[in-house]
C-alpha cells in the first residue's frame, strides 16, 4: 500500500497541472467584424468561418491569415501563460511547473478573435 501511494505522489509531483487540465490544442472562436463569410489559415492549416477552430498550443503567438477580400490579411492571435500554471507553483510543485514549462501546454489563447472586415 505505501509503495502505491509513493507512486501516486510521484507522479502528481512530477506532471504539470497545465499538462494535465489542458489539451495540445486550444479551440477558438473565428469570427469577422461584420458577419462575413471568410477562408483562411493557422500554421498552413486551411479553415473557413466563421468557426470554431483547434489551434495547436504554443509559447509563440499564431498569425491568422486571410484569402478573403475586404478583411484584414493577417490577424494575431497572442499566446499568454495559462492562470493553470501558477497552481503548481503556489502548491510547491515544482517539477509539475517545469513539466508544464516544457510542455507547450501551459499557453494559452484568447477565446475569440475577431477579424477586422469592411
Amino acid at each position: 500500500m505505501k509503495t502505491i501511494m509513493f507512486i501516486a505522489a510521484t507522479a502528481i509531483l512530477l506532471s504539470g497541472c497545465a499538462t494535465i487540465l489542458n489539451d495540445e490544442t486550444q479551440m477558438v472562436s473565428i469570427t469577422t467584424s461584420n458577419n462575413t463569410e471568410i477562408k483562411g489559415r493557422i500554421d498552413g492549416i486551411p479553415f473557413s468561418g466563421p468557426a470554431i477552430v483547434a489551434v495547436k498550443r504554443s509559447k509563440n503567438g499564431k498569425i491568422i491569415t486571410v484569402d478573403t477580400p475586404a478583411c484584414s490579411k493577417q490577424t494575431l492571435l497572442q499566446s499568454e501563460v495559462d492562470m493553470k500554471f501558477f497552481i503548481n507553483i503556489l502548491s510547491g510543485g515544482t517539477f509539475g511547473s517545469s513539466t508544464d514549462y516544457a510542455s507547450d501546454e501551459m499557453w494559452k489563447y484568447q477565446d475569440n478573435v475577431v477579424i477586422p472586415c469592411k
